[in-house]
């Protein structure tokens, strides 16, 4: 096995595969239908590189961009929106479905609700979204970063009205952090990281994440593609999970082969999937793939994972960086897309997966062929611009793997 690409398979568990009631399709239905009320809603790009796909050797190539959502660079909105949605909700007795954007932002519903605190920890996106949302709704926000987080993205989350605190520590020990803060002064903690004792709000953001999956289906059932291949980069699993969750019961008569790929200094998935346990990694976690630098998997996330995706991937920058690349400088005739370190990953290790001789054991493994449909989520644009111009303009982390 390469050192800086590590392939493992997931092995049957011996107990009843976890319920995955939560992530059907009617539910992603009414949660599209909320995001939807937003005055800002469109549905982002599913892209079809054609000419790349020829390139590799298979059918299609379809990439969901993101870097179009509500006007901030990423998908990440989309959960911290349903989840601060729901909450509303729920302490207004109602179900999600009588409350549109308007409703939630009214001087009526603010007034009943009284002043609120939302808290996070973020690298970055999710941080924005939370904030973006917080703003909206004339409510407080908090968001503690970890340490090295970019200075583009600290400002960002500061531009909605947020206050941004970058804390000595990692990603994980942020979330430690702002939990304690939560509980100490009555805040509401928007986490996509799930642990025992905290997973309603943790569901609720998995749950915000499918209409991104449910908008990619729709496209592709208007154009008669199916996916024989899903490939989602992981943090905690948030992401990752939903969208597994989604397409597992879409296509239930025949679901596509789900393939997880992680940065190696933050591979906790994959960790887990080698010994088919939750596994923790800790330490700093540098690497450009900021959005995936987190070594606890939720502990929702992890199950879903564990029982639905057939492979895990581990890799080093190289990889990420090489998808930036792809995207930005396509194939002629294909779309250019502009996607971020975390949004690129899946791309760039498949890429080098099927096209590099010392790596297309993988491509076996994968069952990747001719006939294969790939589906990938770029979930995120230039979110750290200074870092992009310096992967895609002056070759940064060269993908020079053979």
């Amino acid at each position: 096995m390469s050192e800086n690409f590590k392939f493992v398979q997931t092995t049957e568990r011996q107990k009843e595969k976890y319920n995955l009631d939560f992530l059907n399709v009617e539910t992603a239905k009414k949660i599209k239908e909320y995001h939807e009320s937003f005055p800002i809603y469109e549905p982002t790009p599913l892209v079809d590189l054609k000419n790349l796909a020829n390139y590799l050797g298979v059918k299609d190539v379809l990439l969901k961009d993101e870097s179009y959502r509500f006007g901030l660079n990423a998908f990440k909105v989309l959960g911290g929106s349903y989840a601060i949605g729901e909450y509303i909700a729920e302490k207004l007795g109602k179900d999600i479905s009588e409350l549109s954007y308007e409703e939630i932002i009214s001087d009526e519903v603010r007034k009943e609700l009284g002043d609120l605190t939302f808290i996070t920890a973020t690298d970055g996106n999710h941080g924005r979204g939370v904030a973006w949302t917080a703003n909206l709704l004339k409510q407080n926000c908090i968001v503690y970063m970890p340490h090295g987080s970019a200075e583009e993205r600290v400002k960002n989350i500061e531009a909605e009205g947020a206050e941004v605190t970058v804390q000595d520590m990692n990603y994980d020990a942020c979330v430690r952090l702002a939990n304690e803060n939560a509980e100490k002064n009555g805040w509401v903690m928007v986490q996509d990281t799930a642990w025992d004792g905290y997973e309603d709000i943790p569901k609720w953001i998995m749950q915000g994440y499918m209409t991104m999956a449910y908008e990619a289906y729709e496209k592709m059932e208007k154009e008669g593609k199916r996916p024989t291949h899903i490939f989602l980069q992981a943090g905690v699993g948030s992401l990752a999970a939903a969208v597994t969750g989604f397409f597992t019961n879409v296509y239930s008569d025949d679901k596509p082969i789900i393939t997880i790929v992680e940065p190696d200094v933050a591979d906790c998935l994959y960790q887990s999937a080698c010994k088919m346990e939750r596994v923790c990694v800790g330490g700093k976690m540098q690497t450009i793939m900021a959005g995936l630098a987190c070594g606890e998997p939720n502990t929702v996330g992890f199950e879903v994972l564990m029982d639905y995706a057939e492979n895990f991937i581990s890799v080093t920058d190289e990889y990420a960086a090489h998808g930036m690349r792809i995207l930005a400088a396509p194939m002629k005739g294909d779309q250019q897309v502009i996607s971020g370190e975390s949004g690129a990953a899946p791309l760039g290790a498949i890429a080098k997966a099927i096209k590099v001789e010392s790596l297309k054991e993988y491509k076996e493994k994968m069952k990747i062929d001719e006939n294969s449909v790939l589906l990938f989520f770029s979930t995120e644009g230039d979110t750290d611009q200074k870092n992009f111009v310096d992967v895609v303009w002056d070759g940064l982390y060269p993908s020079d793997i053979k």
